[in-house]
This record gives C-alpha cells, structure tokens and sequence, in this order.
C-alpha cells in the first residue's frame, strides 16, 4: 500500500473515532493477525503508527520542527 494511501486512511480513522483511532487501528491489526492476514496486519499497524504520529500533541525531545 502506497504511503499516501496509509496516511489518509490514518486521517480518515481518526475523523471517524476520534480519541480512540489507535485503538481501532490496534484491534482492525489484531484481528487481521488473529485471522492469519498478514498483509492486512501489516498494513494496519503502518496506519496504527501514523495515527499516533498525527495525534502527537509535541515533538520527542532533540526533534527538529519546521
């Protein structure tokens, strides 16, 4: 999956369920895994981790900022 791709569904997920994006992504990844789709898995735990990168409130310490 392109990363464009990732990061709009990463927005998108986050405009749906708000406070708890992560988590969803975490349980659509849980349960692909669970299911053995690993590709599926994949895929949600990159949009898992976008979503946490888009809803970091400040930058890790020594991270330069624009």
């Amino acid at each position: 999956m392109e990363e464009i791709t990732i990061w709009r569904t990463a927005k998108l997920i986050i405009d749906v369920h708000g406070r708890n994006a992560e988590f969803e992504a975490a349980r659509r990844a849980n349960d692909a895994g669970m299911d053995g789709n690993r590709r599926a898995e994949s895929v949600w735990k990159r949009i898992w981790r976008a979503i946490a990168e888009l809803q970091r409130l400040a930058p890790e310490t020594g991270e330069l900022v624009n």
